[in-house]
């Protein structure tokens, strides 16, 4: 080959090898930027492949049976209580339920303590009623290994379901003219007196149910806001977003290794559509928001470390699960209340375990009612997953009575046996 030839060849093999280099390096930057935004957004790097697999769920452990769950107002509370109600039942795990004098709550608004808590029920792997955080005492009851678990909701949507549902039970509410949810929040302090019975359902309710004093500014005391973030981020496994309630239950089993089947609810302690009002005009919400701004400051932090969790388990793999869980409670549905399942007033119920409890004033809680055809095999497990709160409570603290009376009798030594009786002596012979 002529020398030009032989040059020419070896200058195209120099600039070809040259691209490549461009290439690859171009290549790599790529990849290293979209790694480094993946970390930043929510999603994650895995999600660029189609179709990429999933995770497992958890289940290569046994199911976790040691749960606390802290129950906030009007969060979907008592339909994750109802979850929590029925795997507590099935898998025969003792739960802590209040005594008598709490009625079915520990005694809120007091501060949880220990006492408050049934003996018949005790020490209990599970607790899931309405209580005031306080850690410490929890601890005490529960074993270490517990996973606790709580649930916040938008403010300002809270805030209306509060007003609406306590409109008859909160002084602060009851003060103001017409029922108005627009006049209360025009000037709050002309009707909210802190020291009042029920206060704390008129401000800051989240903040108080978690814990932390309600009457602190988060405006002008910052620094107490975020103290209350770092104490609820040591004590809390999960923090579940009741807006994203499906996704909330995915990450739930994963935590907890349960199954699909035993998140699978229906909603529960549910208004009606006419004791609803629709979605606050923006002006409004930014009042609730504003007056509650502790309870939007927990909202806001916890919402944003929700969707982080999300995109480190896989956005697209919970949101196929949420889908997943979605039509597997459709079936259910339908299963268990017919082909046309529909939430009922009150009235409507014929079976009295479903009848809901009704709040005071013109707000109408709704449930479901078992067809007059019994759904065949696993009736009771339907009847379980529509019974309210206060119904459900009282049956499993029935039950749990009786299992403990049953212990007792079985770990009780036997009886001494019965003295033998004593002959009597022979009379002596009268002398004379």
């Amino acid at each position: 080959m002529p020398p030009v030839l032989v040059r020419l060849q070896q200058a195209a093999k120099m600039v070809m090898t040259r691209k490549k280099v461009v290439v690859l390096l171009l290549l790599g930057g790529m990849l290293s930027l979209l790694l480094h935004q993946g970390s930043q957004l929510s999603w994650s790097p895995r999600l660029l492949l189609p179709g990429a697999p999933c995770p497992p769920a958890g289940r290569t452990r046994p199911k976790h049976t040691a749960v606390a769950f802290v129950k906030t107002h009007k969060t979907a509370g008592t339909t994750v209580q109802n979850i929590l109600f029925r795997f507590a039942e099935r898998h025969n795990v003792t739960l802590a339920l209040p005594r008598p004098s709490c009625e079915h709550q520990f005694c809120y608004p007091r501060d949880f303590s220990a006492r408050f808590v049934h003996p018949a029920t005790r020490p209990p792997r599970m607790l899931a009623s309405h209580l005031r955080f306080n850690r410490a005492e929890l601890r005490r009851l529960l074993p270490n290994d517990t996973v606790y678990v709580t649930i916040l909701r938008e403010p300002a949507a809270m805030f209306e379901s509060l007003f609406s549902y306590y409109n008859r039970h909160c002084p602060a509410f009851v003060r103001v003219p017409n029922g108005s949810l627009e006049a209360f929040l025009r000037a709050p302090r002309a009707y909210y007196r802190p020291d009042e019975r029920y206060a704390m359902y008129a401000h800051n309710t989240l903040a108080y149910d978690l814990g932390g004093d309600n009457e602190r500014s988060a405006r002008a005391e910052p620094a107490y806001l975020a103290g209350l973030i770092r104490d609820l981020e040591a004590a809390f496994s999960l923090v579940m977003i009741a807006e994203y309630f499906d996704e909330s239950l995915v990450l739930l089993r994963r935590l907890l290794a349960w199954d699909l089947e035993d998140v699978l609810y229906v909603k529960l302690n549910v208004r009606s559509a006419a004791s609803r009002r629709a979605a606050l005009p923006e002006g409004l919400a930014r009042a609730a928001r504003r007056w509650n701004g502790l309870d939007a400051g927990l909202y806001r932090h916890f919402n944003a470390s929700f969707w982080r969790r999300v995109a480190r388990a896989g956005r697209e793999c919970v949101q196929r699960e949420a889908r997943e869980l979605r039509e597997a409670r459709e079936r259910l549905l339908h299963r268990c209340f017919g082909p046309r399942p529909r939430l009922r007033p009150a009235a409507e119920i014929r079976n009295k375990q479903l009848q809901p409890w009704q709040p005071l004033g013109n707000v109408g809680i709704v449930g479901y009612d078992l067809p007059s055809r019994p759904p065949g095999p696993g009736g009771d497990d339907c009847l379980k997953l529509a019974m309210p709160e206060v119904q459900y409570s009282s049956y499993l603290l029935h039950k749990q009575k009786l299992r403990a009376s049953a212990w007792a009798q079985r770990d009780r030594p036997p009886p001494p046996p019965p003295p033998r009786p004593i002959r009597a002596l022979p009379r002596l012979a009268r002398r004379g």
